[in-house]
């Protein structure tokens, strides 16, 4: 006999409802933007450059990314359940985040990749030096940081979506309409 005889018995696949707001959205959201190599990291290296600008160290800017991209997640998700009922399941919500997570993460890269291509057509003196910044740009921030971006990006996704998940989120167990007195939708 198997443990797991239907889908539904996986875990993470129980019903969820939203837990009343605004606190715990707030919190999940808090929660989901500490994510931990970032909080344990930072005080045993500390950052040397704290000024918004090309020298921020890479843990704040992804901290600043995560205050608002988490929040704004959590919201997203809160929409789609009001208005379609899915994702029904806690891991529903966590798959919702690594996917959009890992989506945000390589787009902000490619935005960064682009951005530092165009300064770098500026400070050239001329067309070969230009072509030559971008070349090295590309080659240093599209091929070689996308994928570090990406794994980085879907990591914390995962962080976040857990968070989420358990804080936001609770396991309800669907109610029956025996009567047929309930609203549909």
């Amino acid at each position: 006999m198997s443990r797991f005889e239907s889908y539904s018995d996986l875990p993470g696949q129980a019903t969820i409802h939203s837990r009343p707001a605004p606190l715990y959205p707030i919190l999940a959201s808090v929660a989901g933007a500490a994510w931990p190599p970032l909080l344990l990291t930072l005080p045993l290296w500390p950052p040397h450059a704290v000024a918004l600008g090309r020298d921020l160290d890479w843990r704040l800017m992804v901290l600043l990314i995560g205050l608002v991209v988490v929040p704004l997640g959590l919201w997203r998700i809160i929409v789609e359940r009001r208005d379609s009922g899915r994702p029904g399941s806690r891991l529903g919500v966590v798959w919702r985040f690594m996917l959009f997570g890992g989506l945000a993460a390589a787009g902000l890269q490619v935005a960064v990749a682009l951005g530092m291509v165009i300064s770098g057509w500026f400070e050239a003196g001329d067309v070969m030096q230009a072509l030559g910044a971008t070349e090295t740009t590309l080659l240093i921030y599209g091929v070689g940081g996308l994928p570090i971006a990406m794994i980085v990006g879907v990591s914390y996704a995962l962080w976040a979506g857990l968070c989420a998940a358990f804080i936001a989120f609770e396991a309800k167990p669907a109610v029956k309409d025996r009567l047929g007195l309930m609203p549909r939708g």
